[in-house]
């Protein structure tokens, strides 16, 4: 019998139990989408005194640009308070006829698809953040020795208490997880999107851009307009690529709208985002020669194996040094 099994059944007021007969408080990881509202979160419970003990954000490998650029500016705004933070990405299969991929860009190559939400799933989400979040954890030490105590994780969910975020509140709330407990503080504070913009401003910290990927079905036409390059090439790549096996969508937006195409492809185009013959090249030549490079990788021994990482760097490499892309490290 334990100690703390061995305590009394009911406490007096005037018995309080030890503090060395309560279990350690369960560690509270925030779960960081580098975005709007779980920015607001973790500098408001930085401010309350309730830092998290681990900050954590999945890479899917294709955030957008100023994404990765925050990172910069929050990282060593975390490192000086003390905050630990991992980024964890998805871990590839070692295929016997495919070279590896690490990213949702490489997975939609590879397999001349597109990304599950513009096939009306959301499995990218689950296998590129949720999963990796969860390998991570359960090789935290912290983890380990909560769960062997018979508690859980506590995690930290930036859900704000707007409209949108409470459709999504209402469904998470359902889902019954044998190892964490899920807390949402920004809706305990009653903080709209707009006072997730006005926290942040208040700490003296530029607001971050939404948080997606560049080539996501919720990218608007302006923010498709203010890609760079090499983002809108690769758009364009991954359309051609899995043209021949779509059918029951056209492209990247599923289908057209009275504000913009269902192929991402053909606003670039008729925005004149890149020029026509550049987009008739990548799509009568960039798929075939991709072909080309699988065919010849799985000749090649696995464990010598190039990824398709490197193919996806010889494509970027016909864009000007000044304009391609900082890959996540």
């Amino acid at each position: 019998m334990t100690r703390l099994q061995s305590a009394p059944k009911a406490v007096g007021a005037g018995n309080r139990v030890p503090d060395y007969l309560l279990p350690p408080r369960a560690p509270h990881v925030l779960a960081y989408g580098v975005g709007v509202d779980s920015t607001a979160l973790l500098l408001e419970l930085e401010a309350r005194g309730e830092k998290p003990d681990l900050v954590i954000t999945a890479d899917t490998g294709v955030e957008k640009p100023a994404t990765y650029e925050y990172l910069d500016v929050i990282r060593p705004w975390m490192a000086a308070r003390g905050i630990p933070f991992e980024i964890v990405r998805y871990q590839p299969r070692r295929f016997k006829h495919w070279p590896p991929y690490y990213s949702l860009l490489e997975m939609a190559l590879t397999n001349a698809t597109l990304p599950s939400k513009s096939l009306g799933g959301s499995s990218c989400s689950l296998k590129y953040k949720k999963a990796p979040q969860d390998a991570f954890l359960k090789t935290w030490q912290p983890a380990i020795d909560t769960w062997a105590r018979g508690q859980k994780v506590t995690r930290l969910i930036g859900f704000d208490a707007g409209k949108r975020d409470t459709l999504r509140y209402t469904h998470a709330t359902k889902i019954n997880d044998p190892l964490y407990d899920y807390r949402y503080p920004l809706r305990e504070w009653g903080m709209d999107r707009e006072a997730c913009e006005r926290r942040i401003a208040a700490a003296g910290l530029p607001v971050p851009p939404k948080s997606s990927c560049w080539f996501c079905i919720g990218m608007t036409p302006p923010e498709v307009r203010d890609l760079p390059i090499w983002c809108l090439r690769l758009i364009v790549l991954v359309e051609a690529r899995a043209a021949p096996r779509l059918h029951t969508v056209e492209g990247l937006w599923r289908k057209s709208t009275r504000a913009r195409p269902g192929r991402m492809t053909d606003f670039i185009r008729h925005e004149r985002l890149l020029p026509a013959d550049d987009i008739d090249r990548i799509i009568s030549d960039a798929p075939l020669d991709l072909i080309q490079f699988q065919d010849v990788a799985a000749s090649i021994p696995v464990d010598e194996r190039p990824t398709m990482r490197s193919w996806i760097e010889r494509f970027n490499a016909a864009v000007p040094a000044s304009q391609c892309p900082r890959l996540a490290a």
